[in-house]
């Protein structure tokens, strides 16, 4: 059975200005709506102080942006915990638009500088990213993707497009309500070009979003976005098989895309 996540304490809401506030859980956890915020575990202080800094002056047209909120006494984290204004919204299969969303996005992040904390990230999705772009050589699970990795990547050509600072997780991270501007939640940044960004939340929306093949198609006048899709997906496909929950039902949404992939290339 799985825990249920614990709220922020009473000294953590205290200091992001929501004292009084009941923590609501956000869509299963593990964030949490505290009157106007949305508090969250950062257990790692310095990543976590770099999204705050790096949210806080970045301009996006037409997009909503979680700002970050400062404590009492002016720390982005207080307790492994960091806040940002709380967003409307809830994610919906509009795949199209999400993958607009991160175009502007991506526009407004390409001067950024590498962040130093990527380079000693040891995540399960840090690992796959690596070994997806073959900068770590590590075992995948033969049934849970490995054997399927093997294959695609002998499909690799030499890549062209400019890494830069990108939110390679939007899929679900996009919020839509009403008639309101998209909004972005939970930065994940990573090092990588905007196209294959893009290309994450194409293979995510068919994979396990119910979009159909059309979407691989509709976004192909992208540069080089066949290679970025091969790259998203040989990412997805060694999470698959790193991660400790992943399951055979949910390779099966992985393989369809594969198919998918392999008739464009």
């Amino acid at each position: 059975m799985t825990r249920s996540p614990e709220p922020p304490p009473a000294h953590v809401r205290a200091a992001f200005g929501a004292r009084d506030a009941e923590p609501e859980l956000i869509d299963g956890g593990p964030a949490w709506r505290c009157g106007d915020a949305t508090i969250r575990p950062a257990p790692k202080p310095a990543e976590a102080t770099w999204i705050a800094k790096t949210l806080d002056g970045l301009d996006v047209p037409h997009v909503r942006i979680g700002r970050p909120l400062r404590s009492t006494d002016g720390r982005y984290v207080v307790g492994g915990w960091s806040a940002t204004k709380f967003l409307a919204g809830r994610a919906e299969p509009r795949h199209d638009e999400v993958i607009s969303v991160s175009q502007r996005l991506h526009q407004a992040t390409a001067g950024l500088p590498k962040p130093r904390f990527l380079e000693t990230r040891t995540d399960v999705f840090a690992v796959a990213d690596r070994k997806a772009w073959g900068e770590e050589d590590v075992p995948l699970d033969a049934d849970l993707g490995g054997r399927l990795f093997e294959l695609l990547k002998e499909r690799l050509k030499p890549l062209g497009l400019k890494p830069q600072v990108v939110h390679g997780d939007l899929f679900g991270n996009v919020l839509f309500a009403g008639n309101a501007q998209p909004a972005v939640i939970d930065f994940t940044a990573y090092w990588r070009p905007a196209e294959w960004a893009a290309a994450v939340v194409a293979v995510d929306a068919v994979a396990w979003g119910g979009a159909d093949s059309g979407l691989f198609h509709r976004w192909s006048h992208q540069a080089e976005w066949e290679q970025a899709l091969l790259r998203a997906m040989l990412f997805r496909l060694a999470v698959h098989a790193l991660h400790p929950l992943s399951t055979p039902q949910s390779f099966a949404g992985l393989e369809r895309a594969a198919h998918h992939l392999t008739a464009m290339l």
